[in-house]
């Protein structure tokens, strides 16, 4: 499974990419969505919404099960992926790329650099 080494991750498995301005993007990462299976329907929030981090702002559901998202960090939701409400597969097709979720401007910029680099994150997944 990839995990790109410019990606900060979570232990609920979800990627976080630094954009400009203080925002980050979220997605669930390639090994999420290969234990998930086929993504059938996914419930995002709407930009605006203030997040706190490990509250659950969202879910995927599959052919297996219905996931909860949760925020990786504190901010506001700035973007919501509407590709991914429409065609739920990108997330199985490119979770890295198109099958991005949210974007979120977070209170403090600095807050991304807590979660996981990508070589913490594949001894998570190896010893899963």
């Amino acid at each position: 499974m990839s995990a790109p080494e410019e990606l900060r991750y979570t232990e609920e498995h979800e990627w976080v990419a630094t954009r400009p301005g203080g925002v980050v993007r979220v997605g669930i990462t390639e090994y999420a969505q290969d234990q998930l299976g086929d993504v059938v329907f996914v419930d995002l929030p709407e930009a605006g919404t203030a997040v706190a981090a490990g509250d659950s702002f969202g879910e995927v559901e599959s052919t297996k099960s219905v996931s909860e998202l949760f925020a990786p960090l504190d901010g506001e939701i700035v973007a919501v992926n509407d590709a991914v409400s429409q065609s739920p597969e990108l997330i199985n097709s490119d979770p890295y790329g198109e099958g991005w979720l949210i974007e979120i401007r977070l209170g403090d910029s600095a807050s991304a650099e807590s979660l996981l680099e990508a070589e913490a994150y594949q001894a998570l997944i190896s010893g899963e």
